[in-house]
């Protein structure tokens, strides 16, 4: 047990619990500081009452939140927005809450966390493989200090699929070419980007086959990659079958959130024109931080492609660029912030800067009390991401 948790385990789980229960601090301490704006909650599940020492745990119960725990406890409908949420996290919060006897927001809890660690020991393994251990400890450090990191640890989604996705990546690098497919297609049911695992998949394959010449492997990685499409037709699937259409779930993320298409650069440039017309205006802030974050994950993805192996850095810029590919005109970034987080080659780019500068404690400092800021924001109900 001591060996355990002085590894690679144990430095995962000492700094999860750091960042965990200063989250939890946080959402008591600030929801007795500044003023809720009342979230109205979604249609069959509201929103917690923000009073009391409870607000530690349920003030993270907000927005896309919600959603998710309605999905668990009662099912999709036809008539609403659920369908714009994909179903694998969800579906384990039931699982996990029939066990708790209905506590939905443990279960979900439960669900997030418990992939977080996996996600951080995931990692710190792929980063040690590819990189080094030291730089290795600083990815699982950053990546929960990034500015919005704090969603990995709040009842949603990313941290759930960050794990699918580091592993479904970490077992093609490692020629488990079966458990990566059945990852990838996991990871294609937890959010909608997931089928983009194909992609990586594929340039790894051929990688590898450039490296042995042994056709096999080009066989075995266009299975994963079409594994992981395969969870996203299943979805769709599901869909064709309970509302006869199939194209539902998109145009729910389009529609439901008044989005229009764009092209990548398209929206780039309108969220840069944004962010600089209302300095010191409020929601003009709002902007300002879309901005700048995704300011911050271009950077660090173009030193993603020039330095890492090129399986990373197609994982990074399909999951940069598809977002892109949908705009909402009056906050062209929006959630871009938080759709972002998982694409975890960026936080080696931190890293390794970190370290050739030695500006690791300027990139602690200025992560961690910027995730401060915008989750405080979060916890009191702003319309943040």
């Amino acid at each position: 047990m001591q060996a355990l948790w002085q590894g690679d385990v144990g430095f995962c789980l000492r700094v999860y619990l750091a960042f965990r229960l200063a989250l939890f601090a946080l959402a008591a301490v600030v929801s007795g500081l500044l003023p809720h704006n009342g979230d109205i909650g979604v249609p069959g599940w509201p929103a917690p009452p923000a009073t009391g020492w409870a607000t530690a745990v349920t003030a993270w119960e907000s927005a896309d939140a919600l959603w998710y725990l309605r999905i668990a406890s009662q099912g999709y409908a036809t008539d609403d927005g659920s369908g714009a949420f994909f179903p694998l996290y969800p579906l384990l919060v039931r699982l996990v809450g029939v066990l708790t006897g209905g506590r939905w927001l443990l279960a979900a809890y439960v669900v997030s966390n418990v992939a977080l660690v996996v996600a951080l020991v995931l990692l710190h393994r792929l980063t040690a493989r590819e990189l080094s251990p030291g730089t290795a400890r600083r990815a699982v450090v950053y990546l929960c200090a990034f500015p919005t990191g704090f969603f990995l640890f709040a009842p949603y989604s990313e941290s759930l699929f960050l794990a699918l996705a580091i592993g479904t990546l970490y077992a093609a690098r490692t020629q488990r070419w079966g458990l990566a497919a059945a990852l990838g297609l996991l990871a294609a049911t937890a959010r909608s980007p997931g089928f983009l695992l194909a992609l990586p998949l594929a340039i790894e394959a051929v990688l590898q086959y450039r490296a042995v010449r042994r056709p096999r492997v080009l066989l075995h990685g266009a299975a994963a990659g079409l594994a992981t499409v395969g969870g996203l037709v299943a979805y769709l699937a599901f869909w064709e079958r309970l509302d006869g259409d199939w194209r539902r779930p998109f145009e729910l993320q389009k529609q439901g959130w008044g989005k229009v298409e764009a092209l990548p650069w398209e929206t780039l440039w309108a969220g840069a024109k944004a962010a600089v017309q209302f300095p010191g205006i409020n929601p003009g802030g709002y902007l300002l931080v879309d901005f700048a974050v995704v300011l911050l994950v271009l950077a660090t993805g173009v030193w993603v492609a020039l330095r890492t192996r090129p399986t990373y850095g197609l994982y990074t810029w399909a999951g940069i660029v598809l977002p892109l590919l949908l705009m909402w005109p009056g906050r062209p970034l929006l959630s871009l912030p938080r759709i972002y987080l998982v694409l975890f080659p960026t936080v080696w780019a931190l890293a390794r800067l970190a370290e050739r500068y030695r500006a690791h404690d300027l990139v602690l400092v200025a992560s961690t009390s910027s995730m401060a800021v915008l989750a405080s924001m979060f916890v009191s109900a702003n319309p943040l991401f």
